[in-house]
Parts: C-alpha cells; sequence; structure tokens
C-alpha cells in the first residue's frame, strides 16, 4: 500500500490543487495533516498561486481522522500523539487563508473530513454525496472545529440533531441548508471548484469564512432554548455517555463566547473524552467489529464468495419472518415454505407487518417496502427449491424434524446450495448426520427479531467447507448483520457464554434478593432490560427449554431453580399473556407485580440455600458482578475451548447479540425496545465496557477469580473459577491475550 501523502500542483490559470491520497477512503493520518499544512504553507507563500482547491483522490474526499491514533493514544495515555489541527495550522489556517480555498468534495466527507471542508470558503460537491460528523459514536466530539462551523452553516437546530444522532445527510440536503455551495458532476467538480475559487479572488463570489458568521445562530435566547431542549434529550436517550452533554456544552460556548473561544473548548474537551472510558470501549469494539471479517483459512485462501441471489426459509414463524424480512431487504429473492396455508399466511402476514413497521419509523421508504414484499413468495413444498442458492431451517427446536428437512433438502437444492440452520442450542453434527453433504451445512444464528438485531452467529462444524463460510458472511454483510463465525458446542458463544446470566440471577433472588431491584441494577449497569423483565419477554417456554439443554450439557455448574415451573403453575407466561414477573398493559410500560413475591418465597422455601435464612443484602456493584462474572467464567471456557477465533470477536458478539454495553448508541437496542413495545429507563452511571472480555480485562483478571473463589466457596460450583481464569489471574496476562496455539482445543476453528 502506498505511504499516506498530500499532493500539490499548480495549473496555468494559478490555482494550486492540494490533492489527500490515502486510500481506500483517505483518512486524515498524521502524514496527511503535516502534509496539509506543510502544502497549504507552500501555497500561500508562492506569488504565482492565486487561489487554491482542495479535494481527495479515488473519488472519496475523506472518512476522517484516522482512529487508530485512538487505540495508540488510550494504551499509552499520551494525548500529545493527537495533532492540534483545529487550534493549530489546518482548518483556521485554511479559513483564515488570504487566497481563497474551495473544497471539491465527492463520495464521502465525513468527521473530520467534513470539518476540513467547513474550515474552506465554499464547498463544491457531487451528486449523493455523504456529509456528517459522527464523532459521538466513538465517545468524542468533533475535535477540528466542527462543533462550531457546522451550526453557522446550517442552523443550530439541525446541527445538533446532526452530531447528536451522528446523522449523515447527502449533498443534495446540504445544498438546501447551505452547507454545500453547488452541486456538479465528477466530470465537471474540478473545473467548477476551480473557477469558483478564481471568482472569489475576483470577488465576484463572495467570500466566506464559517466561523466569523452568526446569522443562522438566531438570537440567544432561541439559541439557549434549542441547547436547553437538546440537554434534556440527550439525558433522557443517552444517560451513560457523557459526549453528549459535553458536545451541546462545547457548542454553547462558542454561541455565547463566539466561535473562536468555542474551538479552544473543543479542542480540550476533545483531548479529555478521548482518553474516557467510554471512548475506550466504543474504539475498541470499532475495531473488533472490523477484525471480525478475518477469519484464518477462510477468508486468506483466495477463495471469493458466490452470489445468494434466491434462498429459502423453512418456517415462517416469529424467527424464520424475522429472517425472511432481513433478506428480502437485502435484495434477496425469498421462498418462505411452511406446512399448511394457515401458517403460511400467519408467516407472510407477519413478514408484511415487520415491513410496514420500518415505514411508518421513517426507516424505509414505501417504494423499497413494495420491492421488498415483491421478492417473497410462499409456498408449501419444495418444488421451488430446485434453484435456490442457500436454505435456512428455522422451525422448533426438534432434533428428529431437523433431520427430516435436511434430508429432504439435500434431495431438491442444487449441489452449490449452503444448507443453513437457525437453531440456537442443537450440535450441527447431529442436524446432519443423516445427510452426505455435511461440508454444506451450517450454522446461521440470528437473534430476535432477526431483522433488527446486527449479529448473525455463523456456526461451523469440523466438516463445513471454507466456500459455504465465506458465502454466509457474505450473505450477512449484504443484509446488514455482522457475521461472527464460532465454532459448533451447545449454545455457540454467545448462547454459551450467557446461560449463566439468567441463572445467576435466580441464584440471587433465591438468596434473598429483591428481583425488581436486580433488573433496576442490571439495567443501571448499561444493558437494556434487567434478566427477569428479559425472561418474561422471551417467554417461560424458551426459558425452560433452554435451560434444560443447558443442564444436560453444562451438569457440573448450573444453578436450576423451580421459580418459572411456579409462575407456569400459577398461571402466569410473562408478556404472552401480560401477568409475568411484571404486569404488561396496553399503552403502559410494565410494571412490577407484587404478587408475585409469594410465588418468590415459595420458591426460596423450595430450593433452601439462603445462607442461616438471612436474606443477603449486596451491593449494587456485587449484584452486577454476581450476575455477570460467571458470564466472563464461561466466556473464559468459550475462549480456551476454541469456540471463537479471538477474544474481540465474544466481545462484538457478545454487544450485537446480548446488547451488553459497548458504549456506542446502541441502536439495536433502541430498535429492540420499539419493537416490543417496552418503555424503560436506564438510569445510573455506566461503567467501561467493551464487551464481555474487553470488561473483565479492565476490573482484572485476578479480581473476577477473587471473587468466584470467595462465592464458590460459599455458594458452590455455579461460581468455581476455571483454570484458565486462575492461570490467567495468577501471571497477570489478560482475557484477551491469544490462546496458545498448542492447545488441542483450538482445533474447534
Amino acid at each position: 500500500m502506498a505511504e499516506p501523502r498530500v499532493t500539490f500542483d499548480v495549473g496555468n490559470d494559478g490555482v494550486a490543487i492540494i490533492t489527500i491520497c490515502n486510500p481506500p477512503v483517505n483518512t486524515l493520518a498524521i502524514p496527511i495533516i503535516a502534509g496539509l499544512k506543510d502544502k497549504f504553507n507552500e501555497a500561500t507563500r508562492r506569488q504565482d498561486v492565486k487561489a487554491i482547491v482542495l479535494t481527495g483522490k479515488g473519488g472519496r474526499f475523506s472518512a476522517g481522522f484516522d482512529i487508530t491514533v485512538f487505540e495508540e493514544v488510550q494504551k499509552n495515555g499520551d494525548v500529545s500523539l493527537l495533532p492540534e489541527v483545529s487550534v493549530d495550522l489546518v482548518v483556521n489556517k485554511i479559513e483564515d487563508c488570504k487566497k481563497p480555498v474551495v473544497a471539491a468534495v465527492e463520495g464521502l466527507a465525513l468527521g473530520g473530513g467534513l470539518e476540513l471542508t467547513m474550515g474552506c470558503h465554499a464547498r463544491i460537491a457531487t451528486p449523493k454525496t455523504q456529509l456528517g460528523l459522527p464523532e459521538l459514536t466513538l465517545g468524542v466530539i468533533p475535535g477540528f472545529g466542527g462543533t462550531q462551523r457546522l451550526p453557522r452553516l446550517i442552523g443550530l437546530s439541525k446541527a445538533v440533531e446532526m452530531m447528536m444522532l451522528s446523522k449523515s445527510i447527502m449533498s443534495e440536503e446540504g445544498r438546501k441548508l447551505g452547507l454545500i455551495d453547488a452541486i456538479v458532476t465528477s466530470e465537471e467538480l474540478l473545473k467548477v471548484s476551480r473557477q469558483w475559487a478564481l471568482d472569489i479572488a475576483a470577488r465576484s463570489k463572495p467570500w466566506m469564512r464559517s466561523l466569523h458568521r452568526t446569522d443562522k445562530l438566531g438570537s440567544l435566547s432561541e439559541a439557549r432554548e434549542i441547547l436547553k431542549t437538546a440537554k434534556q434529550q440527550a439525558k433522557k436517550t443517552a444517560p451513560n455517555m457523557p459526549q453528549h452533554l459535553v458536545c451541546l456544552d462545547v457548542i454553547e460556548e462558542g454561541v455565547i463566547h463566539g466561535g473562536y473561544n468555542g474551538v479552544l473548548k473543543e479542542a480540550k474537551a476533545f483531548k479529555d473524552l478521548v482518553l474516557s472510558d467510554t471512548s475506550k470501549g466504543l474504539v475498541h469494539v470499532f475495531f473488533a467489529q472490523r477484525t471480525t471479517s478475518k477469519v484464518p483459512n477462510v477468508t486468506d485462501v483466495g477463495l471469493k464468495p458466490r452470489a445468494v441471489k434466491k434462498a429459502a426459509v423453512i418456517g415462517g414463524g416469529l424467527m424464520g419472518s424475522g429472517i425472511a424480512t432481513a433478506l428480502i431487504l437485502g435484495n434477496i429473492y425469498v421462498v418462505l415454505k411452511e406446512i399448511n396455508p394457515e401458517y403460511l399466511l400467519k408467516g407472510i402476514k407477519t413478514i408484511e407487518a415487520n415491513i410496514r413497521g420500518l415505514v411508518s419509523r421513517g426507516k424505509l421508504t414505501q417504494d423499497k417496502a413494495n420491492k421488498a414484499l415483491s421478492m417473497l413468495k410462499g409456498v408449501l413444498d419444495y418444488s421451488e427449491f430446485k434453484d435456490v442458492d442457500m436454505v435456512i431451517e428455522a422451525v422448533i427446536e426438534s432434533i428428529p424434524l431437523k433431520q427430516k428437512i435436511f434430508s429432504e433438502i439435500e434431495k431438491v437444492c442444487p449441489h452449490h446450495c449452503i444448507l443453513a440452520t437457525n437453531t440456537s442450542t442443537i450440535d450441527l453434527n447431529i442436524v446432519g448426520e443423516k445427510t452426505s453433504s455435511e461440508d454444506r451445512i451450517i450454522g446461521a444464528h440470528f437473534f430476535s427479531p432477526a431483522h433488527v438485531m446486527p449479529l448473525l452467529e455463523i456456526v461451523r462444524t469440523e466438516k463445513t467447507s471454507a466456500q459455504a463460510i465465506l458465502d454466509l458472511m457474505a450473505v450477512g454483510k449484504s443484509i446488514k448483520k455482522v457475521p461472527v463465525v464460532v465454532g459448533n458446542c451447545t449454545g455457540f458463544a454467545v448462547n454459551r457464554a450467557f446461560f449463566p446470566y439468567s441463572q445467576g440471577a435466580h441464584l440471587l433472588a433465591n438468596l434473598g434478593v429483591d428481583i425488581f431491584r436486580i433488573d433496576r441494577v442490571i439495567s443501571s449497569f448499561g444493558l437494556p432490560i434487567g434478566p427477569f423483565q428479559l425472561q418474561d419477554l422471551a417467554g417461560y417456554g424458551v426459558a425452560t427449554a433452554v435451560g434444560k439443554e443447558f443442564a444436560k450439557a453444562f451438569s457440573d455448574r448450573v444453578f436450576q431453580s423451580p421459580l418459572v415451573d411456579l409462575l407456569l403453575k400459577s398461571g402466569r407466561n410473562g408478556k404472552n399473556n401480560g401477568k409475568g414477573y411484571y404486569i404488561y398493559e396496553k399503552g403502559s410500560k410494565p410494571k412490577p407485580d407484587p404478587s408475585v413475591l409469594p410465588i418468590i418465597e415459595e420458591c426460596k422455601r423450595l430450593t433452601n440455600i439462603m445462607p442461616g435464612g438471612k436474606v443477603l443484602s449486596d451491593t449494587d456493584k456485587e449484584i452486577v458482578e454476581m450476575i455477570l462474572f460467571p458470564v466472563v467464567n464461561e466466556s473464559c471456557r468459550v475462549l480456551e475451548d476454541g469456540i471463537v477465533v479471538r477474544a474481540s470477536d465474544l466481545d462484538v458478539a457478545s454487544v450485537l447479540g446480548m446488547s451488553f454495553p459497548s458504549y456506542r448508541p446502541l441502536i439495536s437496542y433502541m430498535y429492540l425496545l420499539f419493537y416490543l413495545d417496552i418503555f424503560c429507563s436506564v438510569p445510573g452511571k455506566l461503567q467501561m465496557s467493551g464487551g464481555i472480555i474487553f470488561w473483565a480485562d479492565t476490573l482484572g483478571p485476578k479480581h473476577v477469580y477473587t471473587s468466584l473463589k470467595k462465592w464458590s466457596q460459599i455458594h458452590g460450583s455455579f461460581y468455581k473459577p476455571t483454570k484458565f481464569l486462575e492461570e490467567r489471574a495468577m501471571k497477570g496476562i489478560p482475557l484477551s491475550a491469544p490462546v496458545s496455539s498448542s492447545s488441542t482445543s483450538r482445533s474447534r476453528l
């Protein structure tokens, strides 16, 4: 790969073209920033330069600052590695330049890239160019002057919306708002930009310095009202993300005391936030998510993914209809098979409702909805399976039924067809043992609701071909999922790692801790809802069935409570019938049901594990750790057994599959709440997370180990720490450090 650089070329017309060259997206690496300083100094100094055009090479302006620098800063705690881009010589130097500077913008200008353009005196863009300031998703704020210039160019209200939501706009909207001065074709971009710069030099076009403008800020009282409302909204929707309020404070500084004062405050706040726990967790997950696409012996052996244009989904229930929805939204034709017309109609209606819901929430246009639904066909037999590229089985968790289906589809599908199952617990070797196509059998484990939740666990057996894995990874990306390749075992990676989660909560309930307090504490920690409300929503049948599978597979470390059986006997079935641990009434948020307390008391009497008959009075911190440290412990087994390629894959899977806090705005979580009609606040101070392993490493493996050991001596094998955890705790090795390649368990992947 070529070294990042900035080129400089002066034409006969006296216009200097300064070009950012750092493919593929022209990130603003440190050498690029240094190069920009040098080239602007040269352009300012040279007598033959009348005006300047700033652009990017390869059809993209710039995707923003190189955040690998964040990783380095966070590792060493050395903020001096961060360039003084806005306060020092780059953006302010551009804006204060005595020669006009025009940005020629194509493809995208995001983050620092957009901030560079806003320091220019005009911006010319091509159609459909993406513009935005997404810095808050990484726990920081715009740091190149964006908090000050964007409100002055497009108005305070719209600028606040774009920054708070990390919302991009296209150049067409930017033109209407005043962010873009003209839209031209790619072929005309440099020509028009050169002429525009010369016109500014000749004073035939206005010379606009963004930081000097105040006409779009409105009156001081109006601005304060907008910012006050935004702060109230941020406290409500992002209570655990300090960057939102910091960003608004910095904007307010500029409104009240002027743009340059705002820039100074922005620079300091930016550096402080880079070192914050929130940013550390978000940056970790950002890079971890990118790494999931690298799978040894799959993505590095020269194979190319085959196109999947048509897929079949067997089963139109909640999961099957969600999977079918995701596929048609990803422009893949879907054949939905059911066993009778009634079930088929119900499945199709569910898919239609999913699509309508996206339209009503503004996530999908009606035209795209119509196109998606036109790609769906319902069938009652296998006649349409003769030309499908992939089948995803999504029926009930019955081994005989799944084996029968796979034996049948093997005979009717083409030889290249991927044979996938959405099972969440059953061993794939058992699913495919009656076929002769085990190289094509693979797990496509979606999380509910499948068209909303972003994780796709791709489960491989020792016989699954690299081609099938690669093909399914490509499908996952095409339907906007994050594919994480995992090994084959009970529960795979996510469900296996988290099976102790609800069991830990039940153990605490049997020790006398109030269940509603447990839910509040876990919500305050950062998960969307607590374990008991989650059980209400998932359904007690699911809890019972899954619990049996894990009890069978991991009998040495489960805690079995009769509480769910007692709830079912009392006529409760959670949200399904409106009554569980909580009361569910249409139009109202769930309310704790005090009438469940006698049932819990009966459960405690039956288990009889409360020490000395006294209620356990743990701190909130201990409640979190007694529920989540067993998850860390099981995650250690997942790592040791080689179920995931690397520890960061488990971090990504925990964030995207279980909504474990990463401290990016959890879009999947927000959709989940809307989908389930839950309205609950997430109060309290969030701790740093970045995923289950990253979180454990920040607390220290030794603390996790000693805590588990102490509890195991009191409460038994459920808390017994693994040898893997003990060794790493004693040697001071992070849990995320690679597992030795000599380990025989690594053969899983």
